[in-house]
């Protein structure tokens, strides 16, 4: 009688295979061209999971404008940046549905429901948003697009 060795656990290949029901969003702050960092760290497991999953890449514009507070051109002319890096490293619109913050009116719907619904106190005492607070050097001064981003 022979055994046989497992060479992955099942955990592993389920990380590694992507269902046709599986639903990913991730995306990029346009404040500037994508660099191998981006390739290593995320575009990589983009391009596999291309066909394997509904993905959406998101361009998330409006988030950027928190980093970048008074350079909504430069913000704009990124926007096309990294949608072009996106196609050059191989996203294929074809498999990968790319969007762009500013243009998906859904989402500003949503945020105007989010604010009625969510108080200060509760946003203060989020992990996100406390991180985001502390990281920009906020304190008491929090902006209020750093709190309401959903």
């Amino acid at each position: 009688m022979s055994a046989t060795i497992p060479t992955h656990s099942r955990a592993d290949e389920r990380r590694s295979h992507a269902d046709a029901t599986d639903v990913v969003l991730t995306g990029d702050r346009p404040t500037g061209s994508l660099h191998l960092g981006h390739y290593a760290g995320s575009l990589r497991s983009r391009l596999a999971l291309q066909g394997q999953c509904a993905q959406t890449l998101l361009i998330a514009d409006l988030q950027a404008l928190t980093d970048s507070s008074g350079r909504a051109a430069e913000v704009a002319r990124h926007v096309t940046e990294v949608a072009l890096d996106y196609l050059a490293v191989g996203i294929d619109p074809g498999r990968t549905t790319i969007a762009v913050q500013s243009r998906l009116s859904p989402l500003a719907e949503l945020t105007v429901l989010y604010l009625n619904l969510v108080s200060v106190a509760r946003l203060e005492r989020n992990p996100t948003v406390k991180a985001e607070v502390s990281l920009r050097g906020f304190e008491r001064d929090i902006r209020r697009d750093s709190s309401v981003i959903p």
